[in-house]
Parts: structure tokens; C-alpha cells; sequence
């Protein structure tokens, strides 16, 4: 669901594909008929932004014709009665209304995922970045557990991460409400672990989204900021709000490898060290944690992230005396212990790689998680949602809907992939607008004109790329490209809950360039 998984994460992709020759069923969830579908069963290629019409339709299904285990809702489940009676009226032919899916395409996929021996939802972006995504996640949830589809191999529910260490990064504390070992900041007990090791008293109250914090530079409250290996200026939605609230800081930091778009606004950039040339860990989107080796000798004028900080800290008056990566390991080891205690740099070398938990020496990991629900020791509660269409629909002025995405062999904002070897053979070197022919011939254009794409926030001129990817009035495009940066088009707003903003719909409108 949501996941171009063959280019975002073409590892996992290829996995999906070789299972599917050996009888693996594939359905396919995404508003475009992407590579994926060759391999899969089924593809629904439902309305952008209706996700949770169609899971809500699908445990409607479930549970009218008790495709459900009544033992595994009683014994491990809350709330099962709210549920209930919210997916009740999202009946499989009012959601074909909502979803522009076939009835009968609904009704099958929930007696198949239902029935299975083991079935699991693989899901990324195109979930999360929404204005309702959190909700999106829960109903993923809600699906999981209605079908007792979790804790076992095979089942499950698997969010893809966007890059190769997203999950350790947010594992090691970077997230606003987390500590290091991703338990809450504000939990006193856990927290008392840190003050003790680094005697100091450390701020209980939950931090700042990166949405919120761009709110509060906007109202001044924010001055300064710091930013280390991301390139908010090109990555986030309204282009022009974000260049604008770059401006206003009094302090701008950038600590990166290259010198991005966002660095080129910067007051000081701080020249890190990249992956080939740094020694660590990684954690991929499975808990599994690796070690990284030093492949090339780095320039003398770059340090690592992690020696940068120390050396600012010792600076700004709190000395930070670490003098090797493993030795940050060893004291993540000791404080989160019931995570990362029984993984040393000794293991990682001898068994590649371990999954957390792993709390001490003898465990072998954990290759499995919640696999208690079947012990009997565990209990969820649904967290019912209601269905909300997108924030700006497509309407006469803006006959077309945006949804935006990633190109295969472009990553991220394109920092890393920008300045290729000679030698290495790339399919799309350039941004497009990806529409449907029929768009095409309404517009009068073809594979290669040059169009105006225009939103009630800016515009930029591309190329069209012809393709039945999409379906008629909706486009798509991405944001590798700093020379057409579609940001400037999507909208500012933002899930309630996560701060994750609304990339996947947007309202345009398409004009021809007459050369």
C-alpha cells in the first residue's frame, strides 16, 4: 500500500518479485499502475488520499461474513465493538463510490488477505504522507489485528524506511518525544538512566516536529537553526514558505557532505564526512543492525557527524570525550540494555548482523516481533478512523491532481546522486510530469513538451512524459530535480498528529508552451 517498492527500495522489491515466481500473491494498492504490478495478482488503482475507505470496506467485509478468529479478537483485542460500528456503513459498493475500485475487487482482497495462512501489508509514504496518514497507520493496524495477521512469521505489518538508517536514527533519539533506545523522553525512570551516566539534568518535555519548529521560526520564536544531513529547502512542501523562512533566521547551520541548495543559505556549514567514509552502524527497516566499515580515506578539512558534535558541545561548555564510534555503541549498549545490550562490534563482526532486541550476550535477537500475541500475553487496542478526502481536491481552475513521489536511480533530493560517475547509464535524467495520453491530447502535447504546472502556491515549467502509469487527471512528479523543484507546488499542510505533510495530493493546473 503507498509504496513504489521496486524504486524506492529496490532490494526489498526484488525480494517481492522473486517470491511472486514462487507462488507469493502480490496485490498491489497505488493510484499509479507502477512496476510492482507486473508481479502482482491484483492491482487496485484506487482515487488518491481513500485508503482508509477501502481498509474500512475491507473489515466491513471481514466482519459480515466472520472471515475474522473471534478467539484472537477476544483474547488480544479492545475495542473491537467501536470498530465495529464505525466501518459498518463503509459498505463495499459505497466505498467503490470513494475509491473508484470495483465492489468485487474489494470484496476479494479482504477474503484473501483474511483467509490467508500468512499474509503481511508492506506500506511507505504513499501511507504516511498525508494529512490524515496517522490514521492511515492505524487502520493498518486495525487489519492486522481483526485477522490476527501479526506475530507470526510471514505475517505482519512491514512500514518501509525511506533511507538506509531512518530506523536508527529514530532508535538513537532523534525524534522529538524519544530518548535513546526509543522510549518516551518524558518517562522519569527511563530518563534517570542518561542524567545519571552524563550528570546532567536533561528536558523532560517533548520536543518540537520539524513542522511545528518551521511554525515557530515563521512567528519569530526561533532563530536559529541547525540542520545536519537534510535538505529541507528542496524536501519540504511550499517551496517559496520554506525559502522564505530560511531568510527570516538570524542563525543558520548546515552540517552535510555536500553543499546542498539549503547550505547555500547557510551562515556556517560544518563539512561532514559520507558513508564511505566513516566507521558505525546502521539499522535497517527490519531491526537489523550492521556494521559500516571505512572504504576511502576522507579529506583532511571534513570530520564525522559524531566528532562534530562532540567538539561543539565541549565548546558550548559540556564536554563530550568520546574517541571512537564503537565507544558511543558501548555506552548505547549500557543505557538502552534491553535493546542493543548483547549486540558488541565483537558479534557484529563474527554474525554480520543482529536483529533488536538483543539484551545481552547470549541472545541471538530478535528476528520476529510481537509474536507474544500468540502466548497470550498481549493485548492491542482498535483505534477506529473515519475516512477524510484529500485537503484540495481537483476543481474546475485546478483540473488536476499532483501526487509526488521518488524516481528509481534519483535519492532523496538528489544530494547523493546528483554527480555521477562517467560510465554509469541512468534512464531519466531529468524531471517530468508523468500524465495519462488521454491528458496529453486534451492538452495537445506530447513526450517531451514543455508545459506550465501551476498551483495556488507557485509554478515551474517541465517536460511531459506520455504514460498509462497514471490514471487521467492525475499527474505525478518528483523532487530530485533542483531545476524544476516541485515543491513549489504542494501544499502546506500537515497531519495533526505526526506533523507529516500532505505530499501526495495537491490541486494543478497544465499549460502548454508554445516555442
Amino acid at each position: 500500500m503507498g509504496s513504489n517498492t521496486t524504486e524506492a527500495h529496490p532490494i526489498i522489491g526484488n525480494r517481492m518479485k522473486k517470491a511472486a515466481k514462487k507462488g507469493l500473491k502480490i496485490i498491489v494498492v497505488d493510484p499509479r499502475k507502477i512496476d510492482m504490478v507486473k508481479s502482482s495478482h491484483r492491482h487496485l488503482q484506487l482515487q488518491v488520499g481513500s485508503d482508509i475507505a477501502l481498509m474500512n470496506a475491507m473489515m466491513h467485509t471481514i466482519i459480515k461474513e466472520e472471515l475474522y478468529s473471534p478467539s484472537f479478537v477476544n483474547d488480544h483485542t479492545d475495542e473491537f465493538e467501536a470498530l465495529k460500528k464505525q466501518v459498518e456503513r463503509y459498505s463495499p459498493e459505497y466505498v467503490a463510490e470513494i475509491t473508484g475500485l470495483s465492489a468485487e475487487d474489494i470484496v476479494s482482497t479482504a477474503r484473501e488477505y483474511a483467509s490467508a495462512d500468512k499474509a503481511m501489508i508492506a506500506y511507505t509514504l504513499g501511507i504516511t504522507e498525508h494529512q490524515c496518514g496517522v490514521n492511515n497507520v492505524f487502520d493498518i493496524a486495525n487489519l492486522a489485528l481483526l485477522t490476527g495477521q501479526i506475530g507470526r512469521s510471514g505475517t505482519g505489518i512491514m512500514p518501509l524506511r525511506g533511507q538506509n538508517n531512518v530506523q536508527g536514527a529514530g532508535d538513537m533519539g532523534c525524534l522529538p518525544n524519544q530518548i535513546t533506545g526509543a522510549v518516551s523522553i518524558a518517562d522519569d525512570e527511563y530518563r534517570s538512566r542518561f542524567e545519571t551516566a552524563w550528570n546532567m539534568q536533561l528536558n523532560a518535555k517533548i520536543g518540537d516536529t520539524q513542522t511545528r519548529t518551521f511554525e515557530r521560526i515563521e512567528t519569530g520564536e526561533v532563530k536559529a537553526l541547525y540542520v545536519i544531513g537534510e535538505n529541507p529547502l528542496l524536501a519540504d512542501v511550499h517551496m517559496n514558505h520554506t525559502r522564505a523562512l530560511l531568510q527570516k533566521l538570524e542563525l543558520l547551520i548546515v552540517q552535510d557532505i555536500f553543499l546542498t541548495e539549503t547550505a547555500e543559505y547557510a551562515d556556517v556549514v560544518l563539512p561532514a564526512r559520507s558513508w564511505g567514509e566513516v566507521e558505525g552502524t546502521y539499522t535497517n527497516t527490519d531491526r537489523r543492525i550492521q556494521r559500516v566499515r571505512k572504504a576511502v580515506e576522507p579529506h583532511p578539512s571534513t570530520k564525522e557527524d559524531w566528532k562534530i558534535l562532540c567538539e561543539l558541545s565541549t565548546r558550548l561548555g559540556y564536554p563530550m570525550d568520546y574517541n571512537s564510534s564503537e565507544e558511543i555503541w558501548n555506552e548505547v549498549r549500557e543505557l538502552a540494555w534491553e535493546l542493543y545490550g548483547g549486540i558488541t562490534y565483537d558479534r557484529l563482526e563474527k554474525e554480520y548482523s543482529l536483529h533488536y532486541p538483543c539484551p545481552d550476550i547470549n541472545h541471538p535477537g530478535t528476528k520476529i516481533l510481537h509474536n507474544d500475541f500468540h502466548k497470550g500475553e498481549k493485548r492491542s487496542s482498535f483505534v477506529p478512523v473515519d475516512y477524510t478526502g484529500p485537503i484540495e481536491p481537483a476543481d474546475s481552475e485546478y483540473p488536476f491532481v499532483l501526487t509526488t513521489g521518488r524516481r528509481y536511480e534519483s535519492y532523496n533530493t538528489h544530494t547523493q546522486t546528483r554527480f555521477y560517475a562517467n560510465g554509469v547509464k541512468i534512464k531519466q535524467t531529468e524531471e517530468t510530469v508523468d500524465m495519462h495520453p488521454d491528458d496529453a491530447a486534451d492538452l495537445v502535447v506530447s513526450d517531451g513538451s514543455l508545459v506550465k504546472v501551476s498551483s495556488r502556491r507557485g509554478e515551474l515549467t517541465v517536460k511531459v512524459k506520455v504514460t498509462e502509469q497514471v490514471v487521467p487527471g492525475l499527474v505525478f512528479m518528483s523532487f530530485h530535480w533542483s531545476e524544476v523543484p516541485t515543491n513549489v507546488l504542494t501544499i502546506n499542510e500537515f497531519d495533526p498528529i505526526s506533523g507529516t505533510a500532505e505530499f501526495k495530493a495537491c490541486a494543478v493546473k497544465i499549460e502548454p508552451i508554445i516555442t
